[in-house]
């Protein structure tokens, strides 16, 4: 059994669309790592006056809602822990924060999930999908179409990041 799998995994060509998917995604979370790191903690956690959250609630939510599109409607368990999914969904009030230590492994699992999921993607675990309609008003049926939809999601709130920071200094 083993031996068809590995000669299985060994002969996956990866769809060429998801590749791209997925390396955009790489650049957009260094792009947001990058921004985080021109600020302090008590900035990132500030919410700015009209805004309902802060520029780390938002990258938080990124990841949560990765792991929310790929892993819980495919069926699967989640790959970073709870305290980075509660309090960061979409519909959470915004006011959830990481302790400073939770911070730094966020910022080491914000990259390291990204090469986590590839993985996972290459060897196929992503097999189910449970139908979602997005707040976007855009339904997605099946892995591929929730990773292309993820990368739009984190646009946008990297978006917000940005036009947080001049409101935080």
């Amino acid at each position: 059994m083993w031996t068809v799998f590995a000669l299985h995994y060994k002969d996956f060509k990866m769809n060429p669309t998801v590749l791209f998917a997925i390396e955009n995604l790489k650049v957009t979370r260094n792009n947001v790592l990058s921004f985080l790191n021109q600020f302090s903690y008590e900035e990132l956690t500030t919410i700015p006056l009209g805004f309902n959250n802060s520029i780390l609630w938002n990258a938080v939510h990124n990841l949560a809602t990765q792991q929310i599109l790929c892993y819980k409607l495919s069926g699967l368990p989640f790959r970073i822990d709870s305290k980075f999914i509660e309090g960061f969904t979409k519909g959470a009030d915004g006011k959830a924060v990481l302790s400073l230590e939770d911070f730094e492994t966020f910022k080491a699992e914000f990259i390291s999930t990204i090469d986590i999921f590839q993985k996972d993607y290459e060897l196929g675990v992503f097999e189910q999908f449970q139908e979602y309609t997005t707040s976007y008003n855009i339904t997605l049926h099946n892995i591929d179409e929730a990773i292309s939809f993820n990368n739009t999601h984190e646009g946008l709130h990297l978006g917000y990041m940005m036009s947080m920071r001049k409101l935080i200094g």
